[in-house]
């Protein structure tokens, strides 16, 4: 096969299994994703976590101003720039985003289980270990 096509298929495959996993999300994306990165890198700007997106700093505004109302974000104000605010995830936000996680977990789980038999599975295992590594790498880790 071509790798030209195989990237293209597996880039199509890996979206799809993301967005059919997506369906059972109870929060909207923009939120969760803002959640995720505050999770994953501590303290952020608005602007950091636009920046991270990939989307403008008005999109990620309004995601923060629903999470900091629902108690899932709170702000501090930056130590080096008193013009803009840090925002931490909160203890509910970590629950909120562990909640999500396992639901998008349990989804997959009970596809597996219901679709592969034991080869199957493993080989599918064997391919999370291939992904993981082509993530690193397009990330430069």
């Amino acid at each position: 096969m071509d790798e030209e096509v195989l990237a293209e298929e597996l880039r199509q495959s890996v979206g799809e299994l993301v967005r059919a996993v997506r369906v059972v999300d109870a929060m909207p994306p923009g939120e969760a994703a803002a959640l995720g990165f505050l999770d994953r890198s501590g303290p952020l700007t608005t602007a950091d976590l636009a920046h991270l997106r990939g989307v403008t700093h008005q999109s990620v505004a309004k995601s923060v101003k629903e999470l900091v109302a629902g108690g899932l974000v709170r702000t501090e104000p930056h130590p080096g720039d008193g013009r803009k605010l840090l925002l931490h995830i909160t203890d509910a936000g970590r629950a909120r985003l562990r909640r999500e996680r396992a639901r998008r977990a349990h989804t997959l789980d009970a596809a597996i289980r219901e679709l592969f038999g034991p080869e199957e599975r493993r080989q599918l295992r064997d391919c999370v270990d291939l992904l993981s590594r082509l993530t690193a790498h397009l990330a430069g880790k």
